[in-house]
């Protein structure tokens, strides 16, 4: 299992934390390229309007909040990437 396979498992398991490295490696290995926003917006586009993820960068922790994975999750399914 590469390091892809392995961090889509761990988005996909819920009971397991994911940080925002871990996250902005995951999107651009599929296709996404992170556009920084103001303060900590970040959008991550993959050329599709309908698939854009727009996210907060967590501070002052680096894990992903809940309701953001389960945003990215939704995302990537409705991309069929996942």
């Amino acid at each position: 299992m590469g390091k892809q396979e392995k961090l889509k498992a761990r988005l996909l398991d819920g009971s397991r934390s994911i940080t925002w490295q871990e996250l902005a490696t995951l999107l651009k290995s599929l296709g996404y390229k992170e556009i920084q926003g103001h303060g900590a917006r970040v959008k991550f586009d993959n050329g599709n309007p309908d698939h854009m993820i727009n996210l907060h960068r967590p501070h002052p922790h680096n894990e992903m909040k809940q309701y953001a994975v389960k945003l990215v999750i939704a995302k990537l399914k409705s991309a069929e990437l996942i």
